[in-house]
């Protein structure tokens, strides 16, 4: 191990219970619920071998009035529950990590619908699911201290689980603990409300009564939010967050500390750097004795033993960088600092868990695989027959099919036809922003670069004859996808009047092809690539109209957590934004348009470039060619089928992996299955 990072490894005394070492793996939600508990297992077992030293349990209810059904969280509300806990907690022992559990009351975060219960809150509220006609009941006495007992109780079953530490959340405004904290939804008059100590109070008797509960067997810690990134009433780390750090400051065994709300916390590299968090939460060691972790999308070894060197942090947190390396403490404890895949922060991993679905990550293509499909993060099935591979491609897909084959043992050869390897990767990540995504390419050339029986080539384009030439036992194509200049989109899937003949492309630009004047982009794709061509354009000094047919911008930005910092972004830079605006030609120089919702014309958007940003065709020449030869190859990643760089590094991990032939024909991996009760 590299000497510099020695104090990464040093063993923390929390209350009762001592971590290994300084890395801990936060509670997040896996996309794994209660009702997919192997599943969920497998990703925190296999972080505790790859040397996290804490592995934390995501969002767990403690009972029924916590009602988060329909989102992929926990379940601890009674006896019936710990023989789940305790099998997870059982396997992230084997390597002798500790366990942790977060429980929580969501309070007027919760839903109110599948349980019948009402909505808790401090006061009479709205929910803060502003599309759900719900109210929450202001909690009189009675449900306070129903409260208190059923936390009690969690405490008690987490005990019996063999937790080593167990959570007071009040953090990501998703707490009753923060709503009777705040004073933007604490209402009360009685001891419970007004003053900062009457609002303190719920929160103080909960952390004692788990202290009380926890009888010295196993750790309590507090998860707060120091700060609040927005607000009129906000909590600030200068204000009401240092004082609640200063009355509490000796009563938990560990403080986790952070920022609020959730797409603040889990701010993505496109809107903050590394560390970010460090000027809110870096007071806290200054007035607590207690071990102190946060978090900040740590990724390299460097900054995180500064956390700890300069006394800012006791453990460093992680989500993201878990996600993306599971083995990453172990790698820095190997002195193998290169072999990191580090986390990009595109919170793609955050999208699709808001989706309620398993997590994906970009970085990581066995992200959710542990178990179902038995994919490590490490280790690939060493190939029965070592066997000569040709892949067309080395953009994203390409080169993730070409490591896992090459650490197969297969000799891989692959060709790029472009001077650079990386493909979109390589493009797109020179837009404002975006650089951070390079990581996906330059992981995995560092990767291959290291493996003898690999060739890559650059400048190297391949056509059926030079492919049959070749002779390869097998043959991948990974050509990628053009962005389509004829308007058709995701909501108007024929092509526009005049797009055709006028519309440059998102390629066009990654070729070196200059905008000019005032450029209008039509959005008809809603992720991230118009908009980040927006700011890219609008900081050269181009005036940018950024129209879209939606009723708002970038709509899947809300599932990453960025479209309110990008919608900003935009204002700052002086970017004309058009909502609800659908094009219907482009002509003398301008966007004809109607409102999407009416019908109603618009007048005209004037500009002197056009940019469609709607569809991604895949490039399938050479597919068709091979076919029409008779060679038998395989399609991957967006020349299969366009979309997110996460999944074509997936489609080019599973493609290896049924080159390989560990994976069952008929596509079918294990699944969770619910049991039956008379």
């Amino acid at each position: 191990m590299d000497p510099r990072y020695a104090p990464l490894f040093e063993p923390l005394k929390i209350g009762p219970v001592t971590a290994p070492n300084r890395f801990c793996m936060m509670p997040y939600a896996n996309g794994h619920s209660f009702l997919m508990p192997n599943g969920a297992t497998g990703v925190r077992e296999t972080r505790a071998e790859g040397g996290w030293g804490i592995i934390g349990m995501q969002l767990s209810e403690i009972d029924p009035t916590s009602d988060l059904s329909g989102l992929p969280y926990e379940r601890l509300w009674d006896d019936g529950d710990i023989k789940a806990h305790a099998h997870s907690v059982d396997r992230i022992h084997r390597h002798g990590a500790l366990a942790s559990i977060e429980l929580a009351h969501t309070g007027i975060r919760s839903r109110g619908i599948a349980n019948g219960y009402p909505v808790l809150g401090p006061s009479i509220l709205a929910t803060l699911k502003p599309e759900f006609p719900y109210m929450a009941k202001a909690m009189d006495k009675g449900d306070i201290r129903t409260l208190r007992q059923n936390h009690r109780a969690a405490i008690r079953r987490a005990k019996q689980a063999g937790y080593d530490i167990a959570y007071v959340y009040a953090a990501h405004d998703a707490s009753i603990l923060w709503h009777f904290l705040s004073p933007a939804y604490n209402r009360r008059s009685d001891e419970y409300g007004g003053s900062f100590e009457n609002r303190l109070r719920l929160l103080r008797e909960v952390l004692e009564d788990a202290q009380d509960e926890a009888a010295g067997e196993i750790a309590i810690a507090i998860r707060f939010a120091v700060h609040e990134a927005s607000g009129p009433k906000r909590i600030s780390f200068d204000g009401e967050g240092r004082d609640v750090v200063e009355a509490l400051a000796e009563l938990p065994d560990l403080w986790d500390v952070n920022i609020s709300g959730w797409s603040r916390d889990s701010g993505t590299s496109r809107y903050d750097p590394e560390g970010f968090q460090e000027e809110f939460t870096s007071f806290v060691k200054q007035v607590t004795n207690k071990p102190v972790l946060g978090v900040g999308r740590f990724t390299s070894p460097d900054t995180m033993v500064s956390q700890i060197k300069r006394g800012v942090l006791d453990v460093i947190g992680s989500a993201r960088a878990s996600i993306a390396d599971p083995f990453l403490p172990l790698k820095i404890r190997e002195g193998r600092g290169d072999d990191i895949r580090e986390c990009i922060g595109c919170n793609v991993c955050v999208s699709v868990e808001n989706a309620g679905v398993v997590v994906r990550c970009t970085q990581n293509p066995t992200m959710s695989e542990e178990w179902r499909r038995g994919w490590h993060p490490e280790t690939v099935p060493l190939a029965k027959t070592p066997e000569t591979v040709l892949i067309v491609g080395g953009g994203p897909a390409g080169l993730e099919a070409a490591l896992t084959l090459a650490r197969a043992g297969h000799a891989v050869t692959l060709a790029e036809a472009r001077s650079e390897m990386g493909g979109r990767v390589a493009t797109e990540s020179r837009i404002k922003n975006l650089a951070a995504w390079g990581r996906v390419r330059d992981y995995r050339l560092y990767q291959l670069q290291q493996l003898a029986h690999v060739s890559l080539f650059t400048d190297s384009p391949l056509d059926a004859d030079a492919v049959a030439e070749f002779g390869a036992d097998h043959v991948l194509l990974a050509t990628g996808s053009q962005w389509v200049r004829d308007g058709a989109g995701r909501s108007r899937l024929d092509p526009i009047n005049g797009f055709a003949q006028a519309a440059l492309t998102p390629d066009d630009l990654a070729q070196g092809t200059q905008p000019q004047g005032t450029v209008l982009i039509y959005d008809d794709d809603h992720s991230y690539m118009a908009n980040a061509l927006a700011a890219d354009l609008a900081a050269k000094g181009h005036a940018v109209h950024l129209v879209s047919p939606m009723p708002s911008m970038a709509g899947w930005l809300g599932n990453t957590l960025e479209q309110p910092r990008m919608l900003a972004e935009m204002l700052a830079l002086g970017v004309t934004m058009h909502p609800n605006t659908t094009a219907t030609a482009w002509a003398n120089g301008a966007l004809q348009a109607i409102r999407s919702d009416t019908g109603q014309a618009l007048p005209p958007i004037a500009a002197d470039t056009l940019l469609a940003v709607t569809l991604r065709h895949p490039a399938t020449a050479l597919s068709k060619a091979l076919t029409e030869c008779g060679i038998e190859h395989r399609v991957i990643g967006d020349a299969e089928a366009p979309g997110p760089i996460q999944a074509a590094v997936f489609s080019g991990h599973r493609h290896a992996r049924e080159v390989l032939g560990t994976e069952p024909e008929d596509r079918l991996f294990k699944r969770e299955r619910p049991m039956l009760f008379d």
